[in-house]
C-alpha cells in the first residue's frame, strides 16, 4: 500500500487548525503568559504577530511532514490499527523529543510542568485527529 497524498494534505490541515485552535484559542492565554507576550504593549503585540508569517509557513511545512511520516508508517503496516500506531509514534517519539525539549531548551522552572502538558497533549489529539484523517481516505 502506498501513501495517499490527498490523505496527507488534508491530515496536514487538521493538524495545522488543531494547533492554531489548541495554541491561539484554548491555551492562549497561558501560553501568552509563558512566553511573555501578555507583558507586552498591544503595539508590541501587533508587531510580534505580524512578523509570525514565517513561522507559520514552517510550521505548516514540517506539519506536513509528520502527516506524511505517519501516513507512511500507516501503509507499511496496513494490518496495524492506524490510532494504536499514532499512539506509538506519539509516545515513543513526540512525547521524548517535546519533554527534552521543554527541559533543556531554556524554559522557565514554573513553566516547564505546564508547558509539556499543554504541548504533549496538543500532539496527541493533533496526531489522532491525524490517523483519523489518514484511515478514512488512505485505503
Amino acid at each position: 500500500m502506498g501513501v495517499d497524498y490527498m490523505a496527507v494534505l488534508v491530515a496536514a490541515v487538521v493538524m495545522f487548525a488543531i494547533g492554531a485552535l489548541w495554541y491561539m484559542v484554548l491555551f492562549a492565554k497561558q501560553w501568552g503568559e509563558m512566553f511573555g507576550f501578555d507583558k507586552l504593549s498591544k503595539k508590541e503585540q501587533k508587531e510580534m504577530r505580524s512578523k509570525m508569517g514565517p513561522m507559520m509557513v514552517l510550521q505548516a511545512i514540517v506539519t506536513v511532514m509528520s502527516a506524511y511520516a505517519l501516513a507512511k508508517l500507516i501503509a507499511l503496516a496496513p494490518d496495524y490499527s492506524v490510532y494504536k500506531m499514532a499512539l506509538v509514534v506519539w509516545l515513543g517519539i513526540m512525547v521524548p523529543v517535546t519533554v527534552s525539549g521543554v527541559i533543556f531548551g531554556g524554559v522557565e522552572p514554573k513553566w516547564v510542568k505546564r508547558r509539556i502538558l499543554i504541548m504533549v497533549s496538543g500532539s496527541l489529539v493533533h496526531t489522532m485527529a491525524a490517523a483519523w484523517v489518514i484511515g478514512m481516505i488512505q485505503k
